[in-house]
């Protein structure tokens, strides 16, 4: 790393293909110097200040030359044979200023706004290497404000989540985590367990000079303390990380049950086929949409019985194949039938494969009474639970709103009310916490033990190293690459 902060980097920084505004961005010790050449300046570049400027067509004119004020000297001579060796203007362009350290990167950051077309974006590219500037590798610019310390590692994961965004709830969620939200709940923690850390090594180090070794009730106390507001951020992954990667669902069901109705109300629109003829669907039909702002993959399945021609077999399996790959199978059940065994066979199948199971009691409307909605199923690590039933209409749109809020429930659980708060949304944080949480945890046996203090601090530290690895403090090269090496060029 050590060699890349000499370095000047570029990148286009805007999408792919044509657009009104398209933008070059440099960082870097060179950036003014490499930029000054290229465009034609009304005024010198001041940081934070937008300027106006023309850039200028280096590829088959003379070199202008730069003061050392950035801005480019315009040539005063009346010799016709000099002015017609001046650059011509290609475009108009904004040029920005950021100045180190007060920039995204902490270095010296030059953004060039000019007119969206490819041809234009990759000519300024290349101009700026053939001044010293080189390539930059996906994510470098965000990797290095995290190397500057202008963000932690949470927030440049929220960088790329925010770029990812595909509803407002992820931006939102993305956005919070940008601003420091979950660091800013994790430092009182973490100084928390400093001072203990602290506390606890003067006691062993200084015992000579009348320092007192803090009892194993305080020791414990503390410990504890630390380790509640951990335990609840750790919790907080069920939710975040449907929010941020989203959930598939399988409609399954005998045929005539109403999925595909019901399918096409959740979709809000005639996706799937319906008609009155039972096996209609004979193949898997799947919708990206959004519930609650978490992007959510339904799939509407055939509907499951012994097939009658090998067409409807093969589509039989493939629900079959849907319900073991979801998230949540929500089983759809004809009111005015009730449910059957093979209908409990299904919710043991998709609760046994670790699948949340739901029940739509549908056609609600055409019966009294909906009986019989409670029923428990086993699953594959516990014993019987609960399925939760909604009596719904996909004719008239009765118990849907319900339905959504259930099939979101199912996989966030009762975290729903986390969302104007910090939360972990990654799998990499959720380790860094429950690494905390173990250190914790084996700390606390050893008080229980009367286990040395020397020994004791060694859970303490890995506990440490846990909250350091969550905000970046200690966390390794490798990582690093893995995590930047996701994002697109010119971020």
């Amino acid at each position: 790393m050590g060699g890349m902060e000499q370095e000047t980097i570029v990148a286009i920084s805007t999408p792919a293909g044509r657009g009104g505004i398209g933008v070059v961005r440099l960082s870097g010790p060179q950036a003014r110097e490499i930029v000054a050449p290229l465009v034609r300046l009304r005024h010198p570049l001041a940081a934070g200040h937008a300027r106006f400027a023309e850039l200028m067509d280096l590829s088959g004119g003379a070199k202008t030359t730069a003061d050392p004020s950035g801005m480019t000297n315009n040539k005063t001579g009346t010799d016709e044979a000099e002015r017609e060796t001046e650059p011509r203007v290609l475009d108009e362009a904004v040029v920005t200023l950021f100045a180190a350290p007060n920039s995204y990167t902490g270095e010296d950051v030059v953004e060039i706004a000019a007119h969206g077309a490819p041809v234009l974006l990759e000519y300024i590219v290349r101009q700026c290497c053939a001044g010293g500037a080189r390539l930059a590798e996906p994510g470098e610019f965000t990797q290095r404000a995290f190397l500057a310390g202008r963000i932690d590692l949470t927030q440049a994961e929220a960088v790329h989540d925010l770029i990812g965004s595909v509803t407002l709830e992820q931006a939102r969620v993305a956005a919070r985590q940008m601003g420091g939200a979950l660091a800013k709940t994790v430092a009182p923690v973490k100084a928390e367990l400093v001072g203990l850390i602290a506390e606890m090594e003067a006691g062993i180090d200084f015992a000579e000079d009348d320092i007192d070794v803090m009892p194993s009730h305080h020791i414990a106390s503390q410990i504890a303390a630390i380790r509640t507001p951990l335990v609840a951020l750790e919790r907080s992954f069920a939710y975040g990380r449907v929010v941020r990667e989203g959930f598939r669902m399988a409609i399954v069901g005998r045929p005539n049950a109403g999925k595909s109705s019901l399918f096409n109300r959740l979709v809000e629109r005639d996706r799937a086929i319906v008609t009155a003829a039972p096996g209609t669907t004979r193949d898997t039909v799947s919708e990206r949409v959004s519930m609650e702002g978490i992007p959510v993959e339904l799939i509407d399945t055939a509907g499951l019985r012994e097939g009658t021609d090998e067409a409807e077999r093969m589509g039989i399996a493939r629900s079959r194949e849907a319900m073991a790959e979801a998230d949540v199978v929500l089983l759809v059940v004809d009111a005015t039938v009730g449910i059957s065994q093979e209908d409990r066979a299904v919710l043991e199948q998709g609760a046994s494969g670790g699948s949340s199971v739901l029940v739509a009691w549908n056609k609600s409307d055409l019966v009294a009474e909906v009986r019989g909605s409670r029923f428990a199923v086993r699953g594959s690590e516990s014993g019987d639970r609960e399925v939760q039933t909604i009596s719904t209409s996909a004719l008239t749109g009765e118990g849907i709103g319900e339905l959504r809020a259930a099939i979101v429930g199912a996989v966030a659980g009762g975290d729903g009310g986390l969302r104007e708060s910090a939360m972990l949304t990654s799998l990499r944080q959720h380790q860094a916490v429950e690494q905390a949480i173990s250190g914790l945890g084996a700390a606390q046996v050893a008080v229980d033990a009367a286990t040395p203090h020397e020994m004791l601090l060694l859970d303490l530290y890995e506990s440490l190293r846990g909250l350091d690895a969550l905000t970046g403090a200690t966390t390794s090269e490798d990582v690093l690459q893995l995590i930047f090496s996701r994002f697109c060029i010119g971020k």
